[in-house]
């Protein structure tokens, strides 16, 4: 009766449907020596559990204070801060440099254009002259 008793535990228990003194009862049963050779694999397992719970962690556990990642994520987001103005104000240099660069290449074009206009008139002066000199011959 008592081994049909324990093995009714042990399922109970397998379900995690066992109260305290129930459990107790099996680790009892499992402590003892008189334990049913089909129910063997289990003593190993309450074995366990009777060890582990005098085990003890007695090492120091160095907690690590949550002000130093704060100092070091202010670090990090002013020199993000400062690499992006940097860059910013490269890209605003940039374009100021683009757009002076074509005011003056348009100021050019207009120069020379302007300038060529003088040139067709200074050739069209000399036609003119050498006809003249033609028509009135001047004394050498």
């Amino acid at each position: 009766m008592e081994l049909a008793n324990i093995e009714r535990l042990l399922e109970k228990y397998l379900n995690a449907e066992t109260t305290l003194n129930e459990e107790k009862e099996l680790k009892n049963y499992f402590s003892g020596d008189n334990v049913a050779p089909h129910l063997e694999e289990y003593r190993v397992l309450f074995e366990y559990f009777s060890t582990s719970k005098n085990e003890r962690f007695t090492k120091t556990i160095q907690l690590n204070s949550k002000k130093k990642h704060w100092k070091w994520l202010s670090v990090a987001a002013s020199i993000i801060l400062l690499v992006s103005v940097y860059t910013g104000y490269e890209k605003n240099q940039e374009r100021k440099a683009e757009k002076i660069y074509k005011e003056t290449q348009f100021a050019l074009e207009i120069l020379a254009s302007n300038l060529n206009k003088g040139t067709v008139a200074v050739a069209q002066l000399k036609e003119f002259e050498k006809a003249k000199n033609k028509i009135f011959k001047q004394p050498k």
